[in-house]
């Protein structure tokens, strides 16, 4: 009841505006959707005094992302067609030569679906003084492991997970971890009957697995046809493309623009790799990816490494370190949210013609495929 009659009707507006202190002038202050793409902003505008306003219409209720571009930190609320206030300060930080911003004291008025949204979840964010509880209870075994693991002294480590404080650690994790899953899914599944079921089920998961199938089963069809369930779905139940054409993109190098028939032009097979500098998986698939490209290169293998990082210096320091040497560009046009990207890394395998041979391979199963295919 709230959710339907909080909601303004379409046609109506929104706007949102309030006063931030601690913003740098002048900084550009975005209104981004939350869902599991790397999602380009609804609009941004220019902080004035620690001012700003947003205006649009918005057609469903939208979890959003306040934050300043090109910086780390957000603050989230509840998007619809209301008169929105946001008023408070922003800390800011910097750590590892990245600059960010904590949101954690603004006030929010003006949206009841907001106010809503952190009721739902409240049972959820009461878990992280349960987590700091085991964190200090267990305090003086967490740090010898940690010493140990920084040491890499794996013989050390294993004698203190089998102590009888690790035992206790793990026990007190594991139960914790247990708690938390119990929670996620009573909070996503007493709202099963409207948006709020798939929207909770993608804002409290970073992603999905097939286990969210008898979660998004069980949702009722008003849930399923809100702009979150139809998110939901084409994530847990993907097209498979196997056989037709990928999708073109465009990527920029200096001041040309290149399309992907001309990064392929003339190769027999290529290898689409979305990474990003802070993904450990990624770069683990380096080495075999080099291993490959020695091999079949001269034979008409083409590898393009497109780097999903927010900031150019990251992924090019992470470039300079991995010295790849095939194609590599950021993703600056969006090409990761044109092949449906939610995790990483993903590998796209095609032919000469840009037709999608598997999505699905990576270490041994990729080359196995390449060395069937250029036998």
């Amino acid at each position: 009841m709230i959710a339907t009659t909080c909601f303004a009707q379409e046609g109506s507006s929104y706007k949102v505006s309030g006063t931030i202190s601690g913003l740098p002038e002048g900084a550009m202050l975005q209104l981004v959707p939350e869902s599991h793409k790397d999602e380009k902003p609804l609009a941004e505008v220019p902080i004035k005094e620690g001012k700003f306003e947003f205006v649009g219409t918005q057609k469903e209720p939208l979890g959003v992302y306040i934050m300043v571009k090109g910086s780390y930190g957000a603050y989230k609320f509840i998007l619809d067609n209301s008169n929105i206030s946001l008023i408070g300060n922003a800390k800011a930080k910097t750590q590892n030569g990245n600059q960010s911003y904590d949101f954690g004291n603004i006030t929010t008025s003006g949206s009841n679906l907001t106010k809503l949204y952190y009721e739902k979840i409240a049972p959820h964010s009461a878990l992280d003084g349960q987590y700091q509880a085991i964190q200090k209870n267990n305090a003086e075994v967490l740090k010898k492991i940690m010493d140990a693991r920084k040491a890499k002294n794996e013989t050390l480590q294993k004698e203190l997970s089998s102590s009888e404080a690790g035992v206790k650690l793990a026990s007190d994790e594991k139960e914790f971890f247990s708690n938390v899953e119990k929670t996620v899914n009573k909070i996503i599944l007493d709202n099963k009957d409207s948006w709020w079921g798939p929207f909770l089920l993608v804002d409290m998961m970073s992603y999905f697995t097939p286990e969210q199938k008898s979660t998004y089963e069980q949702f009722s069809t008003e849930a399923k046809n809100s702009y979150y369930g139809k998110l939901v779905k084409d994530e847990l139940y993907p097209k498979d493309l196997t056989g037709t054409k990928v999708p073109d993109f465009t990527v920029k190098s200096g001041n040309k623009t290149l399309a992907l028939k001309d990064l392929i032009k003339g190769k027999r097979y290529t290898i689409i790799d979305f990474w990003a500098s802070w993904c450990a998986p990624c770069r683990h698939e380096i080495p075999n990816l080099k291993k490959l490209y020695a091999l079949y290169a001269s034979k008409g293998l083409q590898i393009i490494s497109i780097s999903i990082d927010k900031k150019e210096s990251d992924w090019q320091k992470a470039y300079e370190q991995e010295k790849m040497p095939w194609l590599s560009y950021l993703d600056r046009t969006g090409a990761a949210n044109t092949y449906n990207v939610k995790l990483i890394p993903a590998m796209f395998l095609i032919d000469s013609n840009g037709t999608l041979i598997s999505d699905k391979l990576r270490g041994e199963t990729m080359t196995a495929k390449l060395k069937e295919l250029f036998k």
